[in-house]
């Protein structure tokens, strides 16, 4: 069995891509904040900001009284956004078969890739050079037989690339302290194994050989803290336009409770799912829109997605918006969850229905977006609320 699944790690993509674009912030303390109100908190902050006692989810008013030596910068999501996808794009060069995660890594999968004539490692170096030459970013890579393992690699091994070799990823985690297990951080989890007096890897692998009194303590996550002891991970590299989930996620410039604002959110939002759905051929049969407020409560609803036109799409996002904001408190940011998708199959009829006049109109905006891009055309609406807020 050859090593064969990448984790791409971009450390935090947002820091790197802010100081690309202005070299002066490389030495200084950075905090990327979620909005520029005092109610605003802080997302992601460099290593020289976290010197100055500062941390992420701390409240942006907080943080300007603890120190002065701290640039706030706000959250440039159309910035990450563009970077992320030419990251993408560059390298698409090497495996057609890639799984964003989240903004600042990329699973690759190198199935039949790989020959006596082209090393691993070489592969791997040639990943890096690429982005570093034409995205001047820092990046590391991760290499073994599966996603938890490559994933892992990138957290807590130090050198540029790094491969463990097949059969001997639970010698690699052995010494690694627990938290580095996706179950292991589980809250229920977590709270026995603190109880336990357990911090490495090893003492779950060797408390796991009795299974019995495992699976008592653990419950419905034993099997899985098994498998992750061992380093076992049967999950596939999936393709951006084969994933289970659609995500779109806005935090709002500004913390705000104005309607015009909120559902401009939500049908850019909605037109963004939609336009992915087309590109699917598919229609979801789950959709979740869930509203996260600045108090920390959040509130969600569920529907479904029967047509993939940007107009019933927008619809019913915006029934679940109403039906779920049902506080006076501001929000932070709105995200929308499609899922279980199913094709989309188109009813002929006779005469022109409004279903098919949706679709045309959705199609002929879709050709003017894929030319000019994503945010070249706007309804009224959206582009008053948003481009003011």
């Amino acid at each position: 069995m050859l090593s064969d699944v990448f984790y791409l790690s971009l450390g935090s993509l947002e820091l790197q891509a802010e100081r690309t674009i202005d070299s002066s912030l490389n030495t200084r303390p950075i905090a990327i904040i979620s909005s520029t109100g005092a109610t605003g908190t802080i997302v992601i902050l460099s290593t020289e900001a976290e010197r100055e006692g500062l941390c992420e989810g701390m409240k942006v008013s907080l943080a300007k009284r603890k120190t002065n030596r701290v640039q706030f910068l706000p959250y440039n999501h159309s910035l990450y956004q563009r970077v992320n996808n030419y990251v993408y794009q560059t390298i698409s060069r090497f495996t057609p078969v890639i799984e964003p995660s989240g903004m600042s890594g990329f699973y690759m999968d190198m199935k039949g890739l790989i020959t006596p004539k082209r090393n691993i490692k070489d592969i791997g170096f040639s990943v890096l050079e690429q982005i570093d030459s034409r995205v001047s970013l820092f990046s590391t890579v991760g290499i073994s037989i599966n996603k938890l393992i490559s994933r892992i690699i990138t957290d807590v091994v130090p050198e540029n690339i790094h491969e463990v070799l097949p059969g001997t990823e639970h010698h690699f985690l052995a010494p690694l302290d627990y938290s580095v297990l996706p179950t292991a951080r589980k809250k229920s989890v977590y709270r026995i194994l603190h109880f336990l007096l357990i911090d490495k890897v090893l003492h779950i692998q060797s408390l796991s050989k009795r299974v019995e009194e495992f699976e008592v303590l653990f419950g419905s996550y034993a099997r899985s803290l098994i498998d992750e002891s061992q380093g076992r991970d049967t999950s596939l590299v999936k393709p951006l336009k084969l994933r289970e989930h659609l995500l779109e996620q806005r935090i709002l410039a500004e913390d705000t409770n104005d309607d015009d604002v909120l559902v401009a959110t939500v049908q850019d939002l909605a037109e963004k799912i939609a336009f992915q759905l087309r590109e699917r051929g598919q229609t979801a049969k789950k959709v979740k829109l869930e509203i996260h407020y600045v108090d920390g409560y959040s509130s969600s609803r569920f529907g479904e997605l029967y047509s993939f036109d940007d107009i019933s799409v927008t619809r019913e996002c915006k029934k679940l918006f109403i039906q779920s904001n049902n506080r006076r408190v501001a929000v932070r940011s709105v995200l929308l969850d499609a899922s279980q998708f199913r094709p989309y199959v188109e009813q002929k009829n006779l005469f022109f229905s409004s279903e098919d006049r949706d679709v045309k109109i959705s199609m002929a905006i879709e050709m003017v977006r894929r030319k000019y891009g994503l945010n070249s055309i706007k309804t009224a609406n959206v582009f008053h609320s948003l481009e003011s807020s």
